[in-house]
């Protein structure tokens, strides 16, 4: 169970928590706080350790903080490597595409008149620091690190396919994160993955 305020959708995090959510389970219960009040009881329940959301209701547990959740997350369905080297790469791994996201998550707010001035800094960022990298952690392996999918691989899917629908020919030069999106292919795309609601508000 996943809470989050309404006006939050698109925070890059929340999208985090469900791709992941998606890609071991299929299956999770999303709730909006459209209303104070609902804030407000969370607050009364002593559910919001920092006053604030996301909330993820899990095991028993009742977690809040992106990162703790993400991690709680990978950990518990083998998406988080097999020993601390493994969780360094993903973790450096994770953190290259959150600086990706931090461009993305201001993209919607961007001025009319600058938003092509701030696009054009997404694609030379993704395609001359980004993507090259990824490319080059897939060049002897369909994942990223050791042997089995992880979170690093789920936030490379969600940050390319949120990229090709910006830049629909970004990926031509990587051929190697292209095999990556057979992946989706194979599986059902997240319906969160796949709507446009990021880049239209």
């Amino acid at each position: 169970r996943i809470e989050t305020s309404a006006c939050n959708y698109s925070n890059y995090y929340f999208e985090n928590y469900n791709a992941l959510n998606y890609s071991v389970t299929k299956k999770f219960e999303e709730v909006f706080l459209t209303k104070r009040e609902e804030y407000e009881k969370l607050l009364n329940d002593g559910a919001l350790m920092f006053q604030q959301v996301p909330l993820v209701d899990i095991d028993g547990m009742q977690l809040v903080q992106s990162k703790a959740i993400l991690n709680y997350i990978a950990g518990k369905y083998s998406l988080y490597g097999k020993d601390l080297k493994e969780r360094a790469m993903i973790d450096m791994y994770s953190e290259g595409i959150g600086d990706l996201m931090d461009l993305f998550i201001m993209y919607p707010f961007t001025p009319p008149e600058n938003k092509q001035k701030h696009l054009s800094n997404i694609e030379q960022k993704a395609k001359d620091r980004i993507l090259p990298v990824f490319e080059k952690g897939l060049a002897n392996s369909q994942f990223l690190v050791g042997n089995q999918l992880s979170r690093a691989d789920v936030h490379l899917l969600e940050v390319t396919l949120m990229l090709q629908e910006l830049l629909p020919t970004i990926l031509a030069s990587f051929p190697k994160i292209q095999v990556l999106h057979s992946f989706s292919h194979r599986h059902p795309t997240p319906k969160f993955l796949n709507e446009t609601i990021f880049f239209n508000i």
